[in-house]
C-alpha cells in the first residue's frame, strides 16, 4: 500500500464504510450471492487491518441494516451465520492487533444467538487500546433515532432541556465521535440509512468498485481525497 502521499495529519479519526456490491460482485461470476458476502467478509477483514496499520481510531462497518430483513430468508440467515462465525474465529485477530469491537443497531430485535456473541465479544475487547471497530448489524439511522427519542421520553426529560447534545448522548455510541469520512462502495450515491445524525457534516467518498473488489490501496486513495477537503462545518473561510 502507497501511503507515502498521506499526511498524518490528513488521516480521519472516524472512517464509516457502506460495503455495497456483494452480490453483484457474485452475479458478475456466475456465482451465488452467499459466495460474494463469503468476499465482503475476507475484504472487510482486510480493510480492518488496514485502517489499524495506518492509525484510524473509529471504523464503522455497514453490514446489516434494519431494512435488510426483507431479503430472502435464506441469505439473511446466511449472512448472520456469518457474523457469529466471524465473531467467534477471529478473537486472536482483534487481541493481536488490540481491536475493540462495539455495536450500533437494535440489539433487542437481534436473534439471541447472534446478540450473546456481540455482547461477548464487545465486552472481551472492550479494555483493547487499538482501532475501535463498530459493527452497524441490524442498525438504521431513524432506528436509531426513535430508540433515542424512546430514552429521553423514559426519562421523562422536560421539553425545554431537549438538545442537541441531549440526543446525541442517547445515541448508540454517543463517546464515538462523529465520523469524518463515509465510504460507500459500487457507485451508489445514497445515505441508505447510514449514520443520518452522526453523519451530518461527513465528507462522502463513493467507489465505482465493487466491495470484494477493494483494496488497502482503495482505502488510501479516499484518505488521500478526504485530505484534499475544505472542511468548514457550515462556515466561510476567512
Amino acid at each position: 500500500m502507497n501511503t507515502d502521499r498521506i499526511h498524518a495529519a490528513n488521516i480521519p479519526a472516524h472512517i464509516g464504510i457502506i460495503m455495497d456490491g456483494n452480490g453483484r460482485w457474485a452475479k458478475k461470476r456466475g456465482q451465488l450471492r452467499t459466495q460474494g458476502h463469503l468476499e465482503g467478509l475476507s475484504r472487510a477483514k482486510a480493510i480492518v487491518q488496514t485502517a489499524s496499520d495506518m492509525g484510524i481510531r473509529y471504523l464503522t462497518l455497514y453490514a446489516f441494516s434494519t431494512e435488510n430483513w426483507k431479503r430472502a430468508a435464506e441469505e439473511v440467515s446466511f449472512i448472520m451465520g456469518l457474523v457469529k462465525q466471524y465473531l467467534r474465529s477471529e478473537f486472536a485477530f482483534f487481541r493481536k492487533n488490540h481491536i475493540r469491537i462495539r455495536h450500533a443497531g437494535d440489539m433487542e430485535t437481534l436473534p439471541p444467538d447472534i446478540a450473546g456473541e456481540i455482547r461477548g465479544v464487545c465486552a472481551e475487547t472492550a479494555a483493547f487500546p487499538g482501532l475501535q471497530v463498530v459493527l452497524a448489524l441490524n442498525y438504521g439511522g431513524r432506528n436509531e433515532l426513535v430508540r433515542a427519542v424512546k430514552r429521553i421520553v423514559q426519562e421523562h426529560t422536560a421539553a425545554e432541556h431537549i438538545t442537541e447534545g441531549c440526543i446525541g448522548a442517547r445515541l448508540d455510541n454517543p463517546d464515538v465521535p462523529d465520523p469524518d469520512l463515509i465510504i460507500r462502495t459500487a457507485g451508489e450515491f445514497r445515505t441508505s440509512n447510514f449514520l443520518l445524525w452522526e453523519a451530518a457534516y461527513a465528507e462522502y467518498y463513493i467507489s465505482d468498485k465493487l466491495w470484494p473488489d477493494w483494496s488497502a490501496e482503495d482505502l488510501a486513495e479516499a484518505i488521500r481525497a478526504y485530505g484534499n477537503r475544505d472542511r468548514r462545518f457550515g462556515g466561510v473561510q476567512q
